[in-house]
């Protein structure tokens, strides 16, 4: 059949269902499958990672999400309290021994205690605060904040370069340093007995 005039072949099409797809005309046209939306940010549920997802997987996972709310993404942690006896020595071993910088040291005198802000040499996003303990209950998570564990990890661009300059300082290794398939690292205590990784990740 051929279209009328003024009518083109398209709309001819548009009125003929069962053409459009190669159907039996005698056969209704088979409905569209329902579109199925991406799961937004707020629909992903922690722990959704299959186990053993490598970093390039999760990378793409932020990159789509990026796209799909249209915004960047940029969060931090911005603080993690470090639970300590006192604040004199705790700066001391941090600034002289480790290395890091005071970033604030400031008195608050309402509550009686002292904002402290410490961060590793070329640290720009996340600090630790040197939080006093207040109370019995606090003062026995001095040191063992992570049961036993690992609590903090220290990220270095030159692995040797800092064991050697802790070791000279007293800094006391429990694990000695361990070539691992992500890169160098040691375990060393803080004065309190806190765990943390020496670690110098794989290029």
């Amino acid at each position: 059949m051929f279209p009328a005039k003024g009518e083109s072949r398209a709309e001819e099409l548009d009125a003929t269902p069962s053409r459009q797809v190669g159907l039996d005309p005698d056969q209704p046209p088979y409905p569209s499958p329902p579109f199925t939306a991406p799961p937004s940010p707020a629909r992903i549920r922690p722990g959704t990672f299959a186990s053993g997802r490598d970093l390039a997987e999760r990378k793409a996972l932020v990159r789509e999400l990026t796209v799909e709310r249209g915004d960047p993404l940029k969060q931090f942690i911005g603080y993690v309290a470090l639970v300590i006896g006192d604040y004199d020595e705790a700066i001391h071993f941090s600034v002289d021994t480790l290395g890091f910088g005071l970033v604030e040291d400031t008195y608050i005198e309402g509550q009686d205690k002292r904002w402290v802000l410490i961060a590793p040499p070329g640290a720009t996003e996340t600090k630790l605060l040197l939080a006093r303990a207040a109370g019995p209950e606090q003062a026995s998570r001095v040191g063992d904040q992570t049961g036993g564990r690992v609590f903090l990890f220290l990220h270095t661009d030159d692995f040797w370069r800092d064991f050697k300059a802790f070791q000279a300082k007293g800094v006391t290794f429990v694990r000695e340093p361990k070539r691992e398939s992500y890169g160098t690292v040691a375990v060393f205590e803080d004065i309190y007995g806190n765990l943390w990784d020496l670690l110098q990740l794989e290029v």
